[in-house]
């Protein structure tokens, strides 16, 4: 099948340097193995979502040279098929309701690898009563494998590391797992590439393709930027937005901190479009980070301020 990567940022804000070392990351992946990359916008969740960032995003990205292949697909177009797939959910029976309040949820939760895990409180519900979340209900001993391409082989158990997880939430919005895993298969898209701190998303979102007959994608997740006080580069912590001025400094902060070795400085001088093609030629993604978390310094501070 040939390569189709995507990047999906949510239009919460301007990408920063951690988004668009994400998005060069799953570009140059794609490009080296002539295969399309594609754009989405999660604009699903409406209040997280800023008028006008969407322009912003694909402004930025044409600025350094990232160009995507097909129509930009906006979640917010799509909600009849994440409804559709949640009545599959439904008539398989793997949903339950869950009435739990955040007070509940942080008392009664327990930790596992990649955050809280639920702890089942409302798994043998039988009032329906509004309003509440919906619940998939995972096997009991099912375990589930991961070969990412960058952070080695993952296993994860169901119960202990996973837990039941919201499909749908209590306001009747589609959650991100569920519209995420409807768009990757209405995309085709073959391999994510995508921050570790989503390692736990994507082996929610493999138990949901079980669930619906979908082929998961291969996985790559990068190791996240994370400031000087230790927290991740962000729209929720305020990271500063990249400037389209400073695209070629840009890239070239990207292609140092994914480790591939750009000429110190000639290459800065050079247009985004000239250094794209440089980037795609000399792309090698076993040269890329292997831990989970890389702090921002020197040079690459600087676009920070």
């Amino acid at each position: 099948m040939a390569y189709r990567g995507r990047f999906a940022p949510t239009p919460s804000g301007a990408l920063h340097l951690g988004s668009l070392v994400t998005a060069l990351a799953g570009y140059l992946q794609a490009r080296s193995q002539q295969g399309l990359w594609l754009l989405r916008m999660d604009d699903l969740d409406r209040p997280r979502c800023v008028a006008g960032a969407d322009t912003e995003i694909l402004r930025q990205l044409e600025a350094h040279g990232l160009h995507w292949d097909e129509p930009v697909r906006y979640q917010s177009a799509h909600e009849d098929d994440y409804r559709a797939a949640l009545e599959s959910l439904r008539a398989n029976d793997v949903l339950y309701p869950c009435h739990c309040t955040r007070n509940q949820l942080a008392h009664d939760s327990f930790t596992g690898p990649d955050g809280p895990v639920y702890s089942g409180r409302c798994r043998k519900t039988v009032a329906w009563a509004e309003p509440h979340a919906l619940r998939l209900k995972l096997a009991p001993r099912m375990t589930l494998s991961l070969d990412d391409g960058w952070q080695g082989s993952m296993v994860r158990r169901s119960r202990r590391d996973i837990g039941d997880f919201v499909v749908r939430r209590a306001d009747g919005q589609i959650a991100y797992q569920l519209a995420c895993v409807v768009d990757e298969a209405a995309m085709g898209i073959t391999e994510v590439v995508r921050g570790a701190d989503l390692i736990g998303s994507s082996f929610r979102q493999i138990a949901l393709m079980q669930q619906l007959g979908h082929t998961a994608p291969r996985y790559r997740h990068l190791a996240v930027l994370v400031d000087r006080n230790g927290r991740k580069l962000s729209k929720q912590n305020h990271a500063a937005a990249i400037r389209n001025q400073n695209a070629s400094e840009n890239l070239v902060t990207c292609l140092r901190l994914l480790a591939q070795n750009p000429p110190p400085d000639s290459l800065c001088l050079e247009t985004p479009e000239t250094l794209m093609r440089w980037a795609i030629r000399h792309w090698n993604p076993g040269l890329v980070p292997k831990r989970q978390i890389i702090p921002i310094h020197g040079a690459a501070q600087q676009l920070l301020a």
